[in-house]
């Protein structure tokens, strides 16, 4: 997150990677302006470079903090001086100096102490455009001009952090997650048995004894060099992080003779870190396990009819694969030959198998139960859905949550408020009230151990990880931390009716005939329904296909937005569509009026097909509803979030089905933009809370974008849905929404748990040390086991 250049605007933007598009316009400039955060700072950039000569436009994105200057070539303008001029770094990142994207690991990155180094290394380097951070994953995903790779890694090297290039240049699927490097224990025991000895003869001793001494450097030397290593290089860089702040307070300690409290302190730090590095591993294995979920071979046919065990990553498209009972499968396909149950709990969160069989889709990561399948492969092993659910699920680890948000604007503060605090303890009281140097640089040392919001900003991407994680083992694919977080606000959820609430899968119910032969009204409407890929057009077309009869070719055909389809059939032009479509091409009367609003109020869709002069024949389709419906709305309601139905079908219709499973209200009759509009009175008029739309990810795109929170249904196999939803779906279980506000409510209680506890210890061991009634290693006790206790009340949403 970018902080806002404006301390009073009181904004906070979480800035995108910056594209490499250039804008529009043969002279248009594109720039990487690093504090355009806010309206202030956009409002900072426009007035100055809009009286500039030469300068023709000014498109200002905040959001992504890019703006985009269109100029004359001659005479040359100062744009790119004027830019940087107003006080905010500023790149040209359009196609004369391209962004390349590339990917990085980074074994030593497991906390945000590392993260704050790296960024306050890297951020201001010349070429280095975007910094995206996933301390879960130990990736840095850096945007930089051609060229600059080898500064960022060298700038690393330099902070002790060696890097691995794991993509570049290109978007490409996320590597697999590493396991975590050996930790060798030996140095660590050989710490505690030095530190504890060290105290004993202390004790024995009566004090300190050249003995104690040379047992305490032991000690701290075999468990905390690396913390020396790294705190040197942070305060090299001007950086106060924890593990400055624990190399000063050990030195200081031992400066002042307290050699046995020196090395328990070290000692029992560096075991606290080993610890919650193997906690954070938790929530990487909960990732991990998705990736394991997909086996490493498959049986594939050969040209010869043979079938061969090959690696999956090798196996192409339209290969056919075969799969026994009991094994995993490997890849994503549509099923050619055999039957079979399918447990697809991994990818949809399902609690049943379900039967598949000639034409059905199976997913890599599922297990195939019963029967032996024989399928073509339909994606390959990086493109298949698991993996889009993996990569979408580390792409929204990267992402701050508002919370997040809040405690990173806090840490920044905190900090160095407290480092300045230790000072004035040290100082102060002995110069000013002739108080004892050692007691109060001792109570300093004890308030830098503490001085580090570790637990504090650790607990927040723990948590949301988890979070995530346990998301998508239930099917419900989160796009970010953010969506997590402010589901729990959801107040009101509108949900179309076809494929949401219902099936999806029409079937015709009813035909009256009103002009002309009824075999030939069949046969056209059937011509014309099989040419829309509409559920209410398709079940007309496969009722005319099952009667027998043979549908002919239709030319000039037209599809009308939310109202039906028009087409010439031997030479005469026919139209089939709704309500609407006939009332407006005039061919509506009584009698055709009371036969639609019979239909209607028995909950069916009508469809009338008409010629230039009259309607030849009324046909009825009915939908069947979803079973779980009726109990998703009764959760959502019980849940405080009010329902309302968006459909295109009659008035009558709408209500109906709103009746049959209890939504709050239904409105019909609308246009896919009627639709959009309606979310954006929703939107304007709501009195609280967070407005949500379900659909299918496709027809209602515009809905789902512009609502708070777009809920996708039925994603498993659909790429538009994946990508474009905040919560993809991964089967049509409604009940899904309700499990996912109350996984927010979780998050958010934890969140706020791990907030206070973290804040809590602080304060208490703060008054302590002021007290006089706090030793160091019972600060490192507290600050340490703070962030255990934080991160481990993260990992507990993995259980939900």
């Amino acid at each position: 997150m970018s902080k806002c250049s404006v301390g009073s605007c009181g904004c906070s933007i979480v800035s995108q990677s910056p594209g490499d598009s250039s804008p529009d316009g043969p002279n248009g400039k594109l720039y990487g302006v690093d504090s355009t955060d806010c309206p202030t700072d956009a409002a900072l950039v426009r007035n100055n470079l809009e009286p500039l000569d030469g300068v023709t436009g000014l498109n200002l994105t905040v959001t992504r903090q890019r703006s985009d200057v269109s100029d004359r070539p001659n005479p040359p303008v100062a744009a790119d001086a004027a830019v940087p001029a107003i006080g905010a770094p500023a790149q040209r990142i359009d196609k004369t100096t391209a962004a390349v994207h590339t990917t990085l690991a980074i074994a030593g990155m497991d906390c945000p102490t590392e993260e704050a180094l790296i960024r306050s290394k890297l951020a201001g380097m010349a070429g280095v455009a975007a910094l995206d951070f996933n301390l879960v994953q130990r990736r840095l995903s850096v945007t930089h001009r051609p060229g600059a790779l080898e500064a960022v890694l060298g700038a690393l090297k330099a902070i002790g952090l060696e890097a691995k290039v794991e993509s570049a240049g290109t978007e490409s699927a996320a590597p697999p997650i590493k396991p975590a490097p050996k930790t060798h224990w030996w140095p660590m025991a050989l710490a505690g048995v030095t530190a504890t000895l060290a105290e004993g003869v202390y004790w024995l001793n009566g004090g300190d004894h050249w003995t104690v001494l040379a047992l305490a450097l032991v000690s701290i030397f075999s468990g905390g060099l690396a913390t020396y290593k790294k705190g040197w290089i942070a305060l090299r860089h001007r950086n106060l992080n924890i593990n400055a702040l624990m190399s000063i307070a050990v030195t200081g300690a031992m400066l002042i003779g307290h050699w046995p409290e020196a090395a328990m302190v070290m000692f029992l730090f560096a075991l606290a870190e080993v610890i919650e590095a193997k906690s954070l591993d938790r929530a990487r294995n909960a990732i991990r396990g998705l990736l394991e979920l997909a086996p490493d071979t498959a049986t594939v046919r050969q040209g010869d009819g043979s079938w061969v065990v090959v690696p999956a990553k090798t196996v192409p498209l339209e290969a056919m694969v075969r799969v026994r009972p009991g094994e995993r499968i490997a890849l994503d396909g549509v099923v050619i030959s055999g039957r079979s149950t399918v447990n697809q709990a991994p990818i949809t969160g399902e609690s049943l198998p379900v039967d598949k069989g000639e034409g059905d889709s199976v997913f890599a990561g599922t297990i195939n139960e019963a029967g032996s399948l024989e399928y073509r492969v339909t994606a390959e092993a990086k493109h298949s859905t698991l993996a889009r659910i993996i990569h979408a699920v580390e792409s929204a680890q990267g992402s701050r949550a508002p919370t997040q948000r809040f405690v990173d604007r806090f840490a920044r503060i905190y900090t160095p408020v407290v480092f300045a605090v230790a000072l004035l303890v040290a100082i102060v009281p002995p110069l000013a009230f002739d108080g004892a140097w050692m007691d109060w640089i001792y109570k300093a040392l004890v308030l830098l151990v503490i001085a580090c919001p570790c637990a504090l900003v650790i607990s927040t991407p723990v948590t949301i990880v988890s979070g995530l994680a346990a998301a998508a083992r239930k099917g419900i694919l989160v796009k970010g931390g953010v969506y997590l977080e402010e589901g729990r606000k959801l107040a009101t959820l509108a949900l179309d009716k076809t494929g949401t609430i219902t099936h999806g899968k029409p079937a015709q119910t009813d035909f009256l005939v009103l002009s002309g032969d009824a075999n030939q009204a069949h046969i056209l409407a059937g011509s014309l329904a099989a040419r829309s890929d509409h559920p209410v057009s398709l079940a007309i077309a496969r009722t005319a296909v099952e009667i027998g009869w043979v549908l002919r070719e239709v030319t000039d055909f037209a599809a009308i937005p939310g109202r039906g389809a028009r087409g010439s059939i031997d030479g005469h032009v026919y139209q089939l569509g709704n309500h609407r479509l006939i009332e407006e091409i005039g061919l509506c009367s009584p009698d055709i009026e009371k036969a639609l609003d019979t239909l209607e109020r028995q909950g069916k869709t009508a469809v009338l097909l008409a010629n230039h002069a009259e309607v030849l024949a009324i046909f009825a389709v009915a939908d069947t509803l979803r079973e779980t419906s009726r109990q998703a709305i009764a959760d959502l309601h019980s849940l405080g979030v009010k329902t309302l139905m968006l459909t295109g079908d009659n008035t009558h219709t709408a209500e109906a089905i709103a009746r049959a499973v209890g939504i709050d209200e239904a409105r019909g009759n609308l246009l896919p933009e009627d639709k959009l509009s309606t979310i954006e009175s929703l939107l304007t008029h709501r009195k609280g809370g967070k407005v949500g739309m379900v659909g299918d990810g496709i027809n209602d795109a515009p809905s789902l974008a512009r609502a708070d929170i777009g809920f996708a249904m039925g994603a498993a196999g659909t790429d538009t849905a994946i990508e474009t939803a905040d919560v993809a779906l991964m089967d049509d279980d409604l009940r899904k929404i309700p499990a996912f506000v109350r996984l927010s409510q979780a998050t958010s209680d934890v969140l706020i748990q791990n907030i206070v506890v973290a804040l809590g210890i602080k304060a208490v061991f703060l008054l302590l040390t002021v007290s006089g009634q706090a030793t160091m290693w019972m600060a490192v006790f507290a600050d340490m086991g703070a962030s255990l206790l934080v991160v481990a009340n993260g990992l507990r949403l993995l259980r939900r």
